[in-house]
């Protein structure tokens, strides 16, 4: 597949590595000389200090890194929302600003909230239902765990994609351990054997480096990323 302009990072479950993906993705495209936008449709944990966006501009230093609507606590944004007294932005709303961010921007880097059918807005809208929004200039990366459980996780996720027709970019392992056991590296040759491309995988303590390592090996850890 051919790079697009707007990548949806969607995961198997929360806390697989999509803020750190989405980082890594954005200073392998940089490395490239592409100017490059983050987009967060939904942040919740805000007051907990979680902020996606930041840690994102703090590891690759996009040239943009916004959220569509920051959210106190560390809820799925339907119920945050409801414990904020705050109304979600309609999907097309989302759609609107990625478009401008395109407009100015070679890629928009989309990261979800927690897995892919989780509701961003009011009327059930997903990140699968914004892809569908987006149209052909958008594909989805798939962020999973390399351990136990991973392989029935991910391809739940690469088929709710395809039973949408929504083009997937390809897998990212987002937490890969630095002594990988036999139950690691299997799941990593199965996950490659799959049609959709294996872009990589991303060390756990990857966001714990120092910054400039981390922009030195983020295009490593990503090779399969097409050009």
């Amino acid at each position: 597949m051919r790079l697009p302009r707007i990548i949806l990072v969607t995961g198997t479950d929360t806390g697989v590595g999509k803020t750190v993906t989405a980082a890594a993705l954005a200073e392998t495209l940089q490395s490239r000389g592409r100017s490059v936008a983050v987009y967060k449709p939904c942040q919740s944990g805000n007051a907990g200090g979680d902020s996606d966006c930041s840690e994102i501009a703090r590891l690759a230093a996009p040239l943009t890194a916004e959220a569509g609507v920051v959210l106190q606590e560390p809820l799925a944004p339907v119920p945050a929302a409801a414990r904020d007294g705050v109304e979600l932005p309609a999907l097309a709303a989302h759609a609107a600003r990625i478009g401008e961010l395109a407009a100015a921007h070679d890629h928009v880097l989309v990261e979800g909230a927690g897995g892919l059918l989780v509701e961003l807005d009011h009327d059930g809208g997903t990140l699968a239902d914004l892809g569908i929004l987006l149209g052909s200039g958008a594909a989805f990366a798939v962020v999973g765990r390399p351990s136990l459980g991973t392989l029935n996780h991910t391809a739940l996720t690469l088929e709710a994609l395809e039973r949408r027709d929504l083009p997937v970019l390809g897998v990212v392992l987002g937490t890969w351990p630095e002594h990988p056991g036999e139950l690691e590296r299997s799941n990593y040759a199965t996950i490659a054997s799959w049609a959709a491309p294996l872009l990589g995988a991303l060390p756990e303590d990857a966001s714990a480096l120092p910054v400039e390592r981390f922009r030195e090996q983020a295009p490593l850890w990503l090779s399969g990323l097409p050009a």
